[in-house]
C-alpha cells in the first residue's frame, strides 16, 4: 500500500531562514534516495538538499525564494512500503563477509604496499584496509562492511585485482545509506557517506580543488562527498544526469580517465618538478657505486606534500620577514593558568593557542592575510580557520582549527591537542585538513633560531615560530633578561608587500607582549 512521505530539510547547522535558489523536481517526477531536491544558499555556503525517500513527487510545498530551516517540509513523495526505504539491503548481523577489491579502473596485479588491519580488529564502513600502489597512483581500499576481522587474505607485496578478497569479516553489516551530515558553516556542506571506493591520492594536490568563483556544479551531496574522497574536481567532470547533474558514475569515469592518463603518473627520476618550467632533468646517479645504501620508499604524506611544496616554491614569489616577540609576561601567565587548572583536569594551555588568537586578531586588522588569489581576483574571507603543522611519524600534516575567532584560548588548546593526537595516530579525516585561511608552523618544541616556511597555497602567508630563548634587552637604563620568541612570516609578495608584512609581524609581537590587546 502506497503512502505519502514528507521529505524535510535535514540538520544544516546553525543556519535559519535560508533561501531556496534552485528547485530540481516537479510534481510527477520519480526520484531516488539522495537525488537533490533543491539548493539552499546562506551568506556562508551553498548546499544541495538530498531526498531521504524514493518514489513519485506528489506535492511541492516550497518555491524559489522561500526561506526554510531545519524540519521544514519540502515535498511529499508517494512510495510503497516503509517511510524511510533503505537503498541497500544490509546482510544478516552474523556470518562471514568477504571484503573485496572494488573497481579500480583498468589496473591489474597491483601490489599491496601497506596493510592496516589484523585478525581481531574491529572495522567500520570506509575504514582503510590496505594501500595499493600502481606505477601511476597510490590508493587506499576502504572496507565496504563493518565487523571483526577474522582473516586477512593478503600480505605485503601480494598483487591484487578487482574482485580479489582482502579480508573476511564476521558479525558485520554492509554499507547502507548514511544520514545527511550537518553543513559546515564556512564551506561547502558535508554530505552522506559515499559507497566504498578506492581513495586515490595521486592527484597533484592533497586536498580537493576549490571550484572557481561564480561556478555552479549540479551534484547531490553524496556525489560531492564521493568526489572529495577521490580528490576529483567536479568542475572538470562531464555530467550525464538530468538537467546537467553530475552522477556518481560520472565521477568514477573521470577518475578512471585521470588514472589511465600519463599525466597522472608520479614524476619519474628524470622528470621536472618545475610545474612545466624548462628545467634540467633530475640527476640519475647509481649511489651504490660509492658504498652501501638502503632504499626506502617515501610515505604517502611525503609524496603528496612534496608535489605541493614544489609547486608552491616555484609558483609563489615569497619573502620571509623576521621579528622577535617579548613573551616574558605571557609565558608567566600561561604557566600560572596551567598550575591553577591542574586540579580541574582541563586542557593544558600551549603557546600555540595564544599564537592562534594573536594571528586571528592580526588578520582582522589586516584582512589581506585572510585572502586567496583567484586569477585576477582577491578572495577576502570572512571566516578565520587556522591550520597548524603537526609532526607525525610519516611526515607533516596540517590540521585546521575552524572558526578560531569564536573560540577561547582554552578551547583552541583543547582542540589543537586533540587534532595533533589524531594526526599522530593517523586518524585525521580529510575535513580536518581543509579550509585553512592561514597556517602556523611551530618548531619551538625542537629548537632552531629562524627559518623560512613555504606558503601553503592557496593561502597567502604562513607564520614560522622557533624556540623561545632568554636574551638581554636594553630598557633605556640597563640590559634586562627577557624571554624572546622568534617569528618568521613568509608572505606571497603578489598580495602582501614588505611594509604590510612587517606591520603584521610587529602587531603579532605586540599582542604577544601584552595579551590584553587581544580583547580591544
Amino acid at each position: 500500500m502506497s503512502q505519502l512521505i514528507e521529505v524535510k530539510v535535514p540538520d544544516i547547522g546553525d543556519f535559519d531562514a535560508v533561501p531556496i535558489i534552485d528547485l530540481f523536481v516537479k510534481v510527477g517526477d520519480t526520484i531516488k534516495v539522495d537525488d537533490a531536491i533543491c539548493t539552499l544558499e546562506s551568506d556562508k555556503a551553498t548546499m544541495d538538499v538530498p531526498s531521504s525517500a524514493a518514489g513519485v513527487v506528489k506535492e511541492i510545498l516550497v518555491g524559489l525564494g522561500d526561506k526554510v530551516a531545519e524540519g521544514a517540509v519540502l515535498i511529499k513523495v508517494e512510495a510503497a512500503g516503509a517511510a524511510a526505504p533503505a537503498p541497500v539491503a544490509a546482510p544478516a548481523a552474523a556470518g562471514p563477509i568477504e571484503v573485496k577489491v572494488p573497481d579500480i579502473g583498468d589496473f591489474d596485479a597491483v601490489p599491496v604496499i601497506e596493510i592496516f588491519v589484523k585478525p581481531g580488529d574491529t572495522v567500520k564502513v570506509d575504514d582503510a584496509l590496505v594501500t595499493l600502489e600502481s606505477d601511476k597512483a597510490t590508493m587506499d581500499v576502504p572496507s565496504s562492511a563493518a565487523g571483526v576481522v577474522k582473516e586477512v587474505k593478503v600480505k605485503l607485496g601480494d598483487k591484487v585485482s578487482e574482485g580479489a578478497v582482502i579480508v573476511v569479516l564476521e558479525g558485520g553489516a554492509a554499507a547502507v545509506a548514511a544520514p545527511v551530515a550537518a553543513a559546515a558553516p564556512a564551506a561547502a556542506p558535508a554530505a552522506v557517506s559515499a559507497p566504498a571506493a578506492p581513495v586515490v591520492t595521486a592527484t597533484p594536490a592533497s586536498l580537493p580543488p576549490v571550484p572557481p568563483l561564480g561556478s555552479k556544479v549540479h551534484a547531490s551531496p553524496s556525489v560531492r562527498a564521493y568526489a572529495r574522497e577521490l580528490g576529483a574536481d567536479l568542475n572538470k567532470v562531464k555530467a550525464t544526469g538530468p538537467n546537467g547533474r553530475i552522477l556518481k558514475e560520472d565521477v568514477t569515469a573521470f577518475v578512471k580517465g585521470v588514472l589511465s592518463s600519463p599525466a597522472a603518473a608520479a614524476p619519474a627520476a628524470g622528470a621536472s618538478l618545475g610545474g612545466g618550467l624548462d628545467l634540467l632533468p633530475w640527476p640519475k646517479v647509481d649511489f651504490s657505486k660509492f658504498g652501501e645504501i638502503e632504499v626506502q620508499p617515501l610515505s604517502r604524506i611525503k609524496k603528496i606534500s612534496g608535489q605541493n611544496l614544489s609547486r608552491n616554491w616555484v609558483m609563489i614569489p615569497a619573502v620571509t620577514y623576521h621579528e622577535d616577540a617579548d613573551i616574558t609576561d605571557l609565558e608567566a601567565f600561561r604557566v600560572l593558568l596551567n598550575k591553577e587548572n591542574e586540579k580541574g583536569g582541563g586542557a593544558k594551555l600551549t603557546m600555540l593557542a595564544f599564537l592562534v588568537k594573536a594571528c586571528v586578531k592580526a588578520m582582522q586588522k589586516y584582512p589581506e592575510f585572510n585572502s586567496s588569489l583567484d586569477g585576477d581576483n582577491l578572495v577576502l574571507k570572512k571566516y578565520f580557520n587556522i591550520g597548524f603543522a603537526a609532526d607525525t611519524p610519516n611526515g607533516l600534516v596540517v590540521p585546521v582549527i575552524k572558526n578560531a575567532d569564536k573560540k577561547s584560548v582554552f578551547e583552541i588548546a583543547q582542540e589543537s591537542g586533540d587534532l595533533a593526537k589524531q594526526a599522530r595516530d593517523g586518524k585525521l579525516k580529510p575535513a580536518d585538513m581543509q579550509g585553512a585561511c592561514f597556517t602556523i608552523s611551530s618548531l619551538g618544541g625542537i629548537g632552531g633560531t629562524y627559518f623560512a616556511p613555504i606558503v601553503n597555497a592557496p593561502e597567502v602567508a604562513i607564520l614560522g615560530v622557533n624556540k623561545s630563548a632568554m636574551k638581554p634587552t636594553w630598557d633605556g637604563k640597563q640590559f634586562v633578561p627577557r624571554l624572546t620568541l622568534p617569528l618568521s612570516l613568509t608572505a606571497d609578495h603578489r598580495v602582501i608587500d614588505g611594509a604590510l608584512a612587517t606591520r603584521f609581524n610587529v602587531y603579532v609581537a605586540q599582542l604577544l607582549a601584552d595579551f590584553r590587546r587581544v580583547a580591544l
